[in-house]
């Protein structure tokens, strides 16, 4: 009832944005992990990350916060932020989860894909061929993002996005260790199987192709630990 003294002829109140400042400083972080802008063994401090949002680091420290609960960052000291080590049993239990929840996403998207997405998709993986040809590792990162996600978003479950995007905060970083193994060149071939895929709507085919795109970045990974 004490909102009812703000109903008054002649004004008007616009609802509070949900889109707060610090949810908006934790998707820029996040968009930077999951393409691939912080590497693995880089240090990341509250300040710079503060400096380059324009913001104070309180917003900066509550998204950093929630990104070290779910796996994604670690804090290095009191002040600096970096990249969780990747141990054998996590890459493999990483691995286990997406070749099962990303293959569901990526049948689902087959039976959703519309002709704008399909030529969004068009262009996501001409940029990948273009930044792999141009041994761009940081272009072909963020091609890799963009690609998979539109898939994923296709799906129509927000959700199972979710539970994706975990997954990818914690192994995304980590896809920089791949371009002196040739696996840039090996993910474009199952990114084009996927795409014909879709193209056809074969939910089958299009789960082959992401699971057979997670595991050979596994195979590379898995030797890198040793």
């Amino acid at each position: 009832m004490a909102g009812a003294a703000f109903r008054r002829p002649g004004v008007e109140i616009t609802p509070l944005s949900r889109d707060t400042l610090q949810e908006r400083v934790y998707r820029h972080v996040t968009e930077l992990i999951l393409d691939g802008s912080i590497v693995p063994g880089e240090m990341v401090t509250v300040q710079s990350l503060a400096d380059a949002f324009g913001v104070s680091p309180m917003p900066v420290r509550e998204a950093l916060r929630r990104l070290t609960a779910a796996n994604a960052l670690m804090v290095v000291s009191g002040r600096s932020i970096g990249i969780p080590a990747l141990s054998r049993a996590r890459l493999i239990d990483l691995r286990n989860v997406r070749f099962e929840i990303e293959a569901i996403a990526a049948a689902w998207a087959a039976e959703r894909m519309d002709d704008k997405s399909m030529a969004l998709l068009r262009q996501h993986l001409d940029a990948l061929e273009q930044a792999n040809a141009a041994g761009d590792v940081k272009s072909y990162l963020r091609a890799n993002y963009a690609f998979h996600f539109s898939i994923y978003r296709a799906a129509g479950s927000e959700n199972i996005l979710n539970i994706i995007e975990n997954l990818w905060l914690q192994i995304s970083p980590y896809f920089n260790m791949l371009h002196d193994s040739g696996n840039y060149s090996t993910a474009n071939e199952h990114h084009q199987e996927m795409f014909a895929a879709l193209r056809d709507r074969d939910a089958e085919a299009v789960r082959a192709a992401v699971r057979a795109d997670i595991d050979a970045a596994f195979k590379v990974l898995v030797e890198l630990l040793k």
